[in-house]
């Protein structure tokens, strides 16, 4: 079998765009083809004429906050007040809630990343009077909210043309219409690296639309005019951004106000009209972003101790997990052990979930088969939130093995890589061939390759906490080495088959080519 040369490499990742008819920003699908936009730009320019109260209410993730920042900025730019809410997960649980429902006493509702699932809190609005327009991008399910307009892609009678974009360019896209509709001077392109880090964190596939956007959006990321931005870019200290510095760097701290305490720290951070302000907020973030990690840490070591190896889902739970935190091992969880996983918080005998996967098995689909046990539930095919009263837990987990027994797909994505690698071909243009093609993520999976037969000479742990493998290589008489983070297993065979991705290392200004090890055969 003949190894990946550079040459390779780039014809592989080009065919990969060639079909994209969205491939220029000029070229994206424009607003109108949304089901139920009309209704909703109407109702929002006789608001607006009417000085009626607006209340934008969002959601407490990523894509939620930066919806939320969009809506109010937008609104600002048009010089029209607007009130928001952004629930807090302990206090009002998810998205419009009845809770939340019970805020609002007048005037227009507008719901940014949620709403498609809050039936009851639609009931509510409805009985006084308050009209409600909901944009969202979550699977529909069978109770239809009582709403004025619903935007979202995901509608079986909506004909946008591309589907799996995030909650903040529904939001965009609402609010391009709303300005054709007003004749306002406001340019949209402006919130692009907004709307990417939206789109990078809600795991969104990077193909197509989202391609084209991140890639437009990153480089406005690096030239932003937003104080947040700037103080993350002097952080970051890099000429290009890539996809996972927004993945892995940027996003865990803006997510972490809402898993660790009020979203509205993250909403005031992007907000930040001036430098102190901005870095005020990011220093709390930081904390609770470090926070975030211990507690994980913690909560991972509880979980793994309940782990039955041939169950075909991790079903897990203890007693006050901070719920906050529990999505992410679930996605650890899921990833280490190859199958879906569910991770519960209880607390007063009601147990908070979340599921994560990455298989073709739908989340959404396999928990609706268990829906005559639980209080609610929502999400996407690979990401969902639910509960139910912890006495059926049990229950739950048997129907969730149960129904996983009958299913023929696999319960987990192998990687699948680009073929043999020749380590010794990697200099700095292989690296700018794999740059190119950026940004990376879901269906557009950054390279990764295997290495056969590697002959180790070396193997030591690294870090603070000491949870990272370093080891030392030889392949072909080629020597390199490669890292494997939150990995501490130094019980190693003397050659090894590895599965291996590979990325830029900056420091003092000298570029390097770093071998990330994914896995190990």
């Amino acid at each position: 079998m003949s190894k990946i040369t550079k040459q390779r490499l780039f014809e592989i990742l080009k065919a990969r765009h060639l079909n994209n008819p969205y491939s220029k920003l000029a070229s994206i699908p424009s607003p109108n083809s949304f089901k139920d936009i009309d209704i909703a730009t109407k109702r929002v320019k006789e608001a607006i004429q009417n000085k009626e109260k607006i209340t934008i209410v969002g959601d407490y993730d990523v894509d939620g906050v930066v919806s939320t920042t969009i809506m109010l900025e937008f609104f600002e730019d048009l010089g029209v007040k607007v009130d928001y809410i952004i629930p807090n997960r302990f206090e009002h649980g998810y998205g419009l809630s009845t809770k939340i429902a019970d805020m609002i006493s007048e005037g227009l509702v507008i719901t940014v990343d949620n709403g498609i699932s809050a039936y009851e809190a639609s009931l509510i609005l409805k009985e006084k009077n308050v009209d409600l327009i909901i944009t969202d991008h979550h699977t529909v399910g069978e109770k239809i909210p009582l709403a004025l307009a619903i935007i979202n892609p995901k509608q079986n009678d909506c004909n946008f043309e591309f589907k799996e974009i995030c909650g903040a360019q529904v939001a965009w896209y609402f609010c391009a219409a709303i300005k054709k509709e007003l004749n306002a001077n406001i340019d949209l392109s402006s919130y692009l690296d907004l709307l990417t880090l939206a789109i990078i964190a809600d795991i969104m596939p990077m193909t197509s639309l989202n391609h084209t956007m991140v890639k437009q959006g990153l480089k406005k990321i690096k030239s932003s005019k937003r104080e947040a931005f700037k103080l993350l870019n002097q952080h970051i200290q890099k000429e290009f951004l890539v996809s996972d510095d927004i993945g892995f760097t940027i996003a865990p701290k803006i997510n972490s106000a809402g898993r660790m305490e009020d979203a509205s720290l993250a909403l005031e951070f992007l907000l930040s009209k001036c430098q102190n302000s901005a870095y005020e907020a990011l220093s709390v973030l930081d904390e609770l972003n470090n926070y975030r990690k211990t507690l994980q840490e913690d909560i991972s070591s509880k979980a793994e101790k309940q782990i039955k190896i041939l169950d075909k889902a991790v079903v897990v739970w203890g007693e006050n997990w901070h719920e906050g935190v529990i999505g992410i091992v679930a996605s650890k969880l899921s990833n280490k052990y190859k199958k879906p996983a569910f991770i519960f918080s209880i607390n007063n005998g009601i147990a908070k979930g979340s599921a994560r996967a990455n298989s073709q098995i739908s989340l959404y689909e396999l928990i609706s088969k268990a829906s005559h046990l639980l209080l609610g539930f929502g999400g996407h095919k690979n990401a969902a939130g639910l509960s139910l009263n912890s006495s059926n837990l049990e229950a739950f987990k048997e129907i969730i093995n149960s129904e996983l027994n009958q299913v023929n797909d696999s319960l987990h994505n192998e990687y699948i890589t680009l073929g043999e690698l020749d380590v010794s071909s990697v200099d700095l243009e292989f690296i700018s061939i794999i740059e190119e093609f950026e940004p990376y993520g879901l269906e557009n999976e950054r390279p990764i390759f295997n290495v056969s037969n590697a002959k180790l000479i070396k193997s030591e742990l690294i870090g603070k906490d000491k949870n990272h493998l370093k080891l030392t290589l030889n392949s072909d008489g080629f020597i390199f080495e490669a890292l494997k983070f939150y990995d501490n297993n130094t019980s190693l065979t003397d050659t090894l088959n590895l599965i291996l991705s590979i990325s830029k290392n900056e420091f003092r200004g000298v570029v390097t080519p770093s071998f990330l090890i994914q896995e190990i055969l």
